[in-house]
């Protein structure tokens, strides 16, 4: 197979590690990691403009490095090549290797932060883009900038950040850091806002398989004329018919 890749910026290292390992071949494009902090309506028209722009005869799949990430993926829809994504809330279930782990985890540790290393890595980059969406504007500022939906969405993000109370802040480790400095540096982090720190064991599995073409139970694969739905349940997501194109 000849697949394309979408991903997020975040989430580089593991989905280069996975696009080396598979047997397939892989085209790769990453998007700004800041995509999901800009509200679902921005978000899924981002990534949409980089699926239709994609040479669709040339592949036979076009797989997505995105968990819902906010319902920022609801909508999405396959064109002439089906669609393949994650059945993830958000990219701490693909880090963790498992629908499963996140959720005892997320459970058993409220008020928990999560750092990786790409979210380690590219903190900065982050807070640029951030800064450029209008962080520290009103909401009429923002709404007037991004419009009805995706200004109220950033101004509540903001909002539930500063109210949103942490206690601890937990590394991820998948196994492919090249060194400890990821993990010292969120340490470094935790100690400074005087959070408890913990490092746990994640996986690269739920990325190699993505990209190896194992999509059975942890994977949706969204057929021509059909888009991503969200579904609130265990499924997380499925594919419901686009109206608006016709199906082949």
């Amino acid at each position: 197979m000849r697949l394309a890749l979408i991903g997020c910026s975040l989430l580089t290292r593991e989905l280069s590690e996975a696009v080396v390992r598979s047997p397939h071949l892989v085209d790769a494009q990453f998007l700004p990691e800041g995509l999901h902090e800009t509200g679902a309506k921005t978000m899924r028209s981002r990534i949409q403009e980089a699926i239709d722009a994609l040479d669709a005869t040339k592949y036979d799949a076009v797989v997505l490095g995105y968990a819902l990430c906010g319902n920022g993926l609801q909508g999405l829809t396959a064109r002439q090549v089906p669609l393949v994504l994650p059945r993830a809330h958000d990219c701490i279930t693909l880090l963790m290797g498992s629908r499963t782990k996140y959720q005892e985890f997320f459970e058993a540790n409220p008020g928990t932060y999560f750092r990786s290393a790409g979210w380690v890595e590219r903190a900065a980059d982050l807070d640029d883009q951030l800064s450029g969406i209008g962080a520290g504007k009103d909401l009429n500022a923002l709404i007037e900038k991004y419009g009805e939906d995706s200004g109220r969405y950033l101004y509540q993000e903001m909002l539930s950040r500063f109210r949103q109370s942490y206690s601890k802040l937990v590394y991820i480790r998948t196994g492919l850091e090249p060194n400890d400095s990821f993990l010292d540096r969120a340490r470094a982090e935790a100690q400074e806002k005087k959070w408890i720190f913990e490092e746990v064991i994640g996986s690269p599995n739920l990325f190699r398989r993505l990209l190896a073409g194992d999509w059975l139970d942890d994977f949706l694969v969204v057929p021509p004329g059909y888009e991503v739905a969200a579904t609130y349940d265990e499924a997380i997501v499925t594919a419901v018919p686009n109206k608006r194109i016709p199906t082949e």
